[in-house]
């Protein structure tokens, strides 16, 4: 099918995959339809297939993206301590996914609609980000700073706390963001037995 008049990749592309992840949030993977997307956006859902081949691409796409960004954006510094390298990277996740609530649910709540190859590739990714975090943790270890007897097992309950934020904080609310960054670090410096005067 032709292109829409007035439709160009790189206008249609982003506006696509932007209203996918709207969608996908919204709705969930599973029901929501390419017609629906194409409404969407504003083009015929034969169009679509211009700026993606399948639903699937787009959704393995959507959390690829996230990841990359996320990974790029996450700046650790192997020469600070791990005391200051953990508080940077708490306030770090707070804030990067607080600013993308759609990535961020359908990253973790629509795993289990990816395709086998697509899956492993997130997961991989998902690794790396929390190797970035277990690296900080075991050199805690090592220094005597933190008391964390099983590294991989404090990172992942480190992650899944903070990436809680998402389901509850509202800009506007009682705390502010900052605030919460600053609750959730002396949390986290509490679980993994760091010490230090609370917040």
């Amino acid at each position: 099918m032709a292109r829409t008049t007035g439709s160009h990749s790189d206008i249609t592309g982003p506006r696509v995959r932007a209203a996918a992840l709207t969608l996908f949030a919204r709705h969930g993977f599973a029901a929501v339809s390419m017609r629906q997307i194409a409404t969407e956006v504003g083009v015929q859902a034969g169009a679509l297939y211009n700026y993606t081949p399948d639903k699937q691409t787009l959704l393995f796409e959507l959390m690829r993206d996230h990841m990359v960004e996320l990974l790029a954006a996450c700046r650790d510094a192997p020469d600070a301590s791990p005391i200051e390298r953990l508080e940077r990277f708490v306030r770090f996740h707070i804030a990067f996914h607080h600013e993308r609530p759609d990535a961020v649910f359908i990253a973790y709540m629509e795993l289990r609609n990816l395709e086998p190859d697509n899956f492993e590739e997130i997961e991989s990714l998902r690794r790396r980000y929390e190797t970035v975090l277990e690296e900080i943790l075991q050199a805690g270890v090592a220094s005597g700073t933190f008391a964390v007897t099983d590294s991989k097992i404090a990172t992942l309950a480190v992650i899944a706390m903070l990436t809680g934020v998402n389901t509850w904080f509202r800009t506007g609310g009682r705390l502010s963001l900052v605030g919460v960054q600053d609750q959730y670090w002396d949390m986290v410096r509490r679980l993994v037995g760091a010490a230090g005067g609370s917040v």
